[in-house]
């Protein structure tokens, strides 16, 4: 993807940056339980998505409602399944990070849970794809930023071990939560699949809280303006300055560029909470980012040398695995004659894809994704009652 920076373009990826830099230090400045801290922000991301999801995509959810026996065919069940796996990796990934927040510092629990794409190789490598030198040089990077930032928690012990832990879970269910998705969402919109996974986290989530007794509401002040603030800035400002700037640079580019939530989270955990940055710490957290950066870069470049090397002769990626029900040949039509309910081929779109990014967006950060994306496959059609045709 040709990238257009102009300014319109910088103004949005710093936005970007800057509110999804305010999810930790927001979270860690509240009163309230965690856990109902992450049950307010799945509700909260689930009042915005559904109003855009039914303002971006209203046919979508016109299809869904009318469709529910197609949606639930046999061959739907394993996707279905997947994204109930994948909310739910998701619930642990809110759970995980943002009771982090409280029991280590802002800049240890965002650094940790930004090495996510690290455990995405990983867990891409447990599945037999072909990993890279310089992919193994950063995942050694990041585990070593990691080990040398937590040093001191690790001689010390107690809660702030305790925390770099829960934020290492969080980010390995963040990857989780992206690997799920890549088998349960081949049909479905961004929009569609992010309000799903919120209204699942959120049920999930009051499914721990009620039967442990965690109050969800008679919030202080503090805690009221910090869920304003989740819904503002990250759930609002981000997502939507994120969709713009994806639509003008790469998802690399902006992988990399939201590395720098972690010194940004640690500047204003210092500025408004007095949160300092133990300078012993300063090395392991800088190779953290170099170490990330260096996954997140090499794996767009793996993607296109392979698919130009596979590719060359036809310049057509070829038609996921994963996706459900592969189209078959339709049969030989009547000259000028067609179905009522023609249907169009899916390959027909992945064929303008052009090879340089991959076509489900696979960038997210804390559980939210980008809304532009390319359908696997057209919307399941009823089939059509036998009956006369006629030419259009």
């Amino acid at each position: 993807m040709k990238s257009k920076l102009d300014p319109l373009s910088m103004a949005a990826m710093a936005l970007t940056v800057v509110s999804v830099s305010a999810t930790a230090p927001l979270t860690a400045a509240a009163t309230a339980s965690p856990l109902a801290m992450a049950f307010w922000r799945n509700c909260l991301g689930f009042a915005v998505l559904g109003p855009l999801l039914l303002l971006l995509r209203r046919r979508e959810v016109v299809r869904v409602a009318r469709g529910e026996r197609g949606i639930l065919r046999r061959e739907q069940w394993r996707p279905l399944v997947f994204g109930f796996l994948a909310a739910t990796a998701l619930a642990l990934h809110f759970a995980a990070f943002m009771t982090s927040t409280r029991l280590t510092s802002v800049a240890m629990s965002t650094a940790l849970v930004a090495t996510q794409p690290v455990w995405q190789a990983l867990i891409a490598a447990g599945q037999g794809v072909q990993t890279s030198r310089r992919t193994w040089a950063g995942l050694v990077l990041s585990v070593v930023g990691a080990a040398a930032a937590g040093g001191l928690d690790i001689r010390s012990g107690g809660t702030a071990l305790l925390g770099d832990l829960l934020a290492l879970v969080g980010a390995i269910a963040q990857a989780g939560y992206t690997a799920l998705s890549e088998r349960s969402r081949a049909d479905v919109s961004t929009p569609l699949y992010s309000t799903f996974t919120s209204l699942v986290c959120g049920l999930e989530l009051l499914a721990v809280c009620w039967p442990a007794h965690i109050p969800l509401t008679g919030f202080d002040r503090s805690t009221q303006l910090s869920l304003l603030g989740l819904l503002i800035l990250p759930q609002i400002l981000g997502l939507g300055s994120l969709n713009f700037a994806l639509g003008r640079t790469s998802a690399t580019t902006m992988s990399v560029l939201l590395l720098l939530e972690i010194p940004v989270a640690a500047l204003a955990a210092w500025w408004f909470m007095g949160q300092g940055i133990k300078p012993a710490t300063v090395p392991g957290l800088l190779l953290i980012i170099v170490g990330v950066t260096v996954v997140v870069t090499s794996g767009g470049v793996e993607q296109a040398t392979a698919q130009q090397g596979r590719h060359r002769s036809t310049g057509i990626p070829p038609y996921p695995a994963y996706a459900p029900r592969t189209p078959q040949p339709p049969p030989t039509p009547q000259p000028l004659t067609f179905p009522d309910s023609a249907k169009r081929d899916p390959r027909v779109d992945w064929a303008k894809h052009t090879g340089d990014e991959s076509p489900t967006v696979t960038l997210t950060y804390h559980g939210a994704g980008a809304f532009d994306t390319l359908f696997l496959r057209m919307p399941y059609v009823e089939e059509e009652e036998p009956g006369p045709r006629r030419p259009h």
